[in-house]
């Protein structure tokens, strides 16, 4: 890949940052080798990979974005395009990994890319959270768990509150704060 071709795929795929770092440590450290795990939204393929690396475990990567699907192809991953986790079958997995678009639409300057859609969570952050909770349930095996990255700017306690609504149990399992938003790593089970 030339630098030209380099820079068209990192701007329309997102790349790892601070939120990305968190969810792998974490997940890095809950995580079995005979996991069979799903990250959802896996952009560069950074998350899944580390995982998939540091624990041994199956792990699958998903995301709507074409370009990120094939960065992460070039990362080595199994990958899905698909729509969060509506294409998997039911009781599939023993951890789903989500690290979600978060920023409320008002954060952002108006984009009509592939960026936008990584980033933009909708007028309150949430929307991409909310639609993904409705469903995530229905793909995790028996004693299966979520690893859902949350930003303030989203409303932890907003996420936890819509979290329980669909049925999940929730721990805040580790917290980063930055000098423009903090990060927790929620762990969601049934």
């Amino acid at each position: 890949m030339d630098l030209a071709e380099r820079r068209g795929v990192e701007t329309e795929v997102y790349q790892p940052a601070e939120d990305s770092r968190l969810l792998a440590a974490v997940a890095e450290s809950r995580i079995d080798a005979d996991d069979r795990v799903l990250e959802v939204g896996t952009g560069s393929g950074y998350v899944a990979e580390r995982v998939a690396e540091e624990t041994g475990a199956s792990v699958l990567a998903s995301d709507l974005n074409p370009h990120a699907c094939r960065q992460a192809r070039a990362r080595g991953l199994g990958v899905v395009r698909a729509d969060l986790t509506t294409p998997f079958p039911e009781s599939v997995f023993d951890a789903v990994l989500f690290n979600p678009p978060y920023l409320p639409v008002d954060e952002l300057a108006e984009r009509d890319d592939w960026m936008e859609l990584a980033l933009s969570g909708g007028e309150t952050g949430r929307e991409v959270i909310e639609a993904f909770l409705d469903d995530a349930g229905r793909v995790l095996a028996p004693d299966g768990r979520i690893f859902l990255l949350v930003s303030s700017l989203t409303g932890v306690d907003e996420v936890v509150e819509r979290a329980g609504e669909a049925g999940f149990s929730v721990a805040a399992l580790r917290d980063e704060s930055y000098p423009f938003e903090s990060l927790t790593v929620l762990k969601l089970i049934r």
